[in-house]
């Protein structure tokens, strides 16, 4: 049996309710009523990124939660580290969040050294990439480069598996679980069904994704982010149930 303090809520699955105007505190709030104490905030959600920061401190205080943040942003922009990074940090601590998560961007043509990074690891909040949908950082490949090269170079930086952006990408995610599981620090869920042969997400059970099998591929103890648009609660408690029955 999953242990539930390891299952985090990805506010995007309130992606309809805040195209119709809901903000973050009102969506965190509603992620507790469901039983979630790990929420994960998204930057391009925020209305008004100042006067927000505040109220979802208050909520991680009040309720002691663990968040988690993604920014769609790069790590690496025109041939160098980009230079966003150091205020991202800093907006999380203002929020008490402990997580953060970037995309890798184009690595492929950095000019510096990967120990540029390091500073940005030694502010107490976890650094992690994720494989997205483009060809550039979503690859295993790309990936792999990536996390072997910071390793190598000792910068603290982790990776969050996302289990159905290998589709959109025409990779396999049991090789890329196989082959990437090491570095896995958070673990992304959804299902993906196809619509004219294009990859759409779907949730858990909905789609064709083996979800089971992968993740006896990925480390047991990382917590894993329920993470697709839906609108239905009850789909919300679904997913919840399916992962804490694995």
């Amino acid at each position: 049996m999953m242990k539930n303090k390891q299952l985090v809520l990805n506010l995007l699955v309130f992606a309809e309710k805040v195209q119709k105007g809901a903000v973050q505190s009102e969506l965190i709030e509603e992620a507790v009523a469901l039983g979630f104490r790990k929420i994960e905030v998204r930057r391009e959600y925020f209305k008004d990124l100042a006067s927000e920061r505040a109220d979802i401190k208050k909520l991680a205080e009040e309720y002691e939660l663990e968040l988690f943040y993604s920014v769609p942003d790069e790590v690496f922009v025109d041939g160098n580290v980009n230079p966003k990074l150091g205020d991202y940090l800093s907006e999380a601590k203002q929020m008490n969040i402990k997580h953060i998560k970037w995309n890798i961007g184009d690595f492929a043509h950095f000019k510096g050294d990967v120990t540029e990074l390091k500073s940005l690891t030694e502010q107490g909040i976890a650094i992690n990439i994720e494989n997205d949908q483009t060809q550039t950082s979503g690859t295993i490949s790309a990936i792999d480069t990536f996390m072997r090269a910071v390793k190598e170079a000792g910068v603290n930086i982790g990776y969050v598996y996302d289990l159905g952006n290998w589709r959109f990408v025409g990779e396999n995610e049991k090789e890329a679980a196989e082959q990437l599981g090491k570095y896995v620090r958070y673990i992304h869920v959804k299902d993906v069904t196809y619509q004219d042969n294009k990859p759409q997400a779907a949730g858990l059970d909905h789609g064709e994704i083996d979800w089971r099998d992968i993740l006896t591929l990925l480390p047991k103890d990382a917590p894993i982010a329920i993470e697709y648009p839906t609108t239905e609660k009850q789909e919300i408690l679904e997913a919840k149930a399916l992962l804490e029955e694995e």
